[in-house]
């Protein structure tokens, strides 16, 4: 029979690094969103959670999501639906938002930075009056 292995020491677990405080970074990304609210609806508002829906266009049965901000582990993520459906706004990004972009809609920061969030700002108002306009509704319908 094969003599049992020692017991290997356990190590003490690594020091866990505390998360930055993102809250200056998701107010000034929810800021941005705020306007809109006489436009759209609170979908959620909770600490670090925050989404606006378009509860006047269905899609599938379901209000059409428009934008929202959360907290996450490593960064705050910016969610901009309008940008799925508007490719030379994509297209038109500074390199410094582009830089921070994240598949076709969504931007992450870890530090508040005023230029990219005054051309996410200048973005989702051109987003709220696309979504706005007849024939945004009419593709929407088409759609279904």
């Amino acid at each position: 029979m094969p003599a049992a292995k020692p017991a290997k020491k356990k190590t003490p677990a690594a020091k866990r690094t505390t998360n930055p405080d993102f809250a200056p970074v998701f107010a000034a990304l929810r800021q941005i969103l705020e306007p809109f609210g006489d436009r759209l609806t609170v979908q959620t508002d909770k600490p670090g959670n925050f989404h606006l829906e378009n509860r006047s266009i269905l899609h599938r049965g379901k209000p059409l999501y428009f934008a929202g901000v959360r907290t996450n582990k490593n960064y705050v993520s910016f969610y901009l639906m309008s940008m799925y459906y508007n490719p030379a706004a994509v297209k038109s990004l500074s390199p410094s938002l582009r830089k921070r972009m994240q598949g076709k809609a969504c931007f992450n920061f870890v530090s508040v930075d005023q230029e990219c969030f005054a051309e996410l700002g200048r973005l989702a108002e051109a987003g709220i009056k696309r979504f706005s306009s007849p024939e945004f509704r009419q593709m929407i319908q088409r759609m279904q």
